[in-house]
């Protein structure tokens, strides 16, 4: 059964506050340092670069509000360019770029929000954390703080990263943060090209190890009337020098339900 919360509008706003008032509470008077510093002078040593398609076809969806997601993207991306994340600090995506309100400039986008498309000032915003957990996920950095979608609203369109690497976000609650639990200051680059949600991380340190994500036992399996995804995500840890390789482990495992059609000779079992 759905939690009350899902059901009724009342509770689920009253919940949303309780959440967003807990998390201001510990941004208040939690002790952790919080990455707030910018320089606009780039860091010497390129870790890792990524960039993801803005304008995606969505079978179904309002092209207006994927046009408003790149502007709320452009905006959002405005507040966290360039910001350096020192040794012990830890980057928090809705500290930096706040509530993300019509009234600060975001637009309406597509949200998922209990399985459901709706739209959401600031909706899209996803896409600029995905981004940067799947760079993350290559630096030795440490995820703090990231949440999954439960389904998979979807196909794959000109995908170039394995599934499961997104990391959903919602005011404030639902945050995307990592921390710096190393000896180098490391420095985030995100901007909206043409085509393109485009981010790099840059080191005042060459890399000592380089990083490589990948997926295994991808799949769909049927559970009585519903479609799911699977798979599993490992990390490849190698010298940057010597190219030797230090470690594979496994990170993550993933599986969501479907909300698509998937071709009967894709489905396993």
């Amino acid at each position: 059964m759905k939690p009350l919360s899902s059901r009724n509008r009342f509770f689920y706003l009253l919940s949303v506050s309780l959440r967003r008032f807990r998390r201001n509470l510990k941004w208040r008077f939690g002790n952790t340092d919080y990455a707030m510093t910018r320089d606009a002078d780039r860091l010497s040593h390129s870790v890792v670069s990524h960039k993801s398609l803005l304008l995606r076809k969505l079978s179904g969806a309002d092209m207006e509000l994927q046009r408003n997601k790149v502007k709320s993207l452009s905006l959002a991306c405005s507040l966290v360019d360039s910001v350096v994340v020192r040794p012990g600090e830890t980057f928090s995506l809705w500290r930096l770029v706040g509530k993300p309100s019509a009234g600060r400039g975001f637009l309406p986008g597509l949200q998922l929000s209990f399985g459901n498309l709706v739209s959401m000032s600031g909706g899209g915003l996803c896409q600029l954390s995905n981004l940067l957990h799947w760079m993350v996920l290559q630096t030795p950095m440490t995820v703090v703080e990231r949440h999954r979608h439960a389904t998979d609203p979807f196909p794959d369109h000109k995908r170039k990263v394995p599934f499961g690497t997104g990391a959903t976000v919602f005011y404030n609650y639902l945050d995307f943060s990592f921390r710096n639990d190393t000896s180098c200051d490391y420095q985030i680059r995100v901007k909206t090209g043409d085509e393109y949600l485009e981010g790099e991380i840059l080191s005042d340190m060459p890399p000592e190890h380089l990083y490589r994500v990948y997926e295994k036992k991808h799949r769909f399996v049927r559970n009585g009337s519903f479609v799911y995804r699977e798979n599993e995500l490992w990390r490849e840890k190698t010298e940057a020098v010597s190219g030797r390789v230090v470690s594979e482990d496994l990170i993550m495992r993933n599986r969501c339900r479907v909300l698509y059609e998937v071709p009967e000779e894709d489905i396993s079992g």
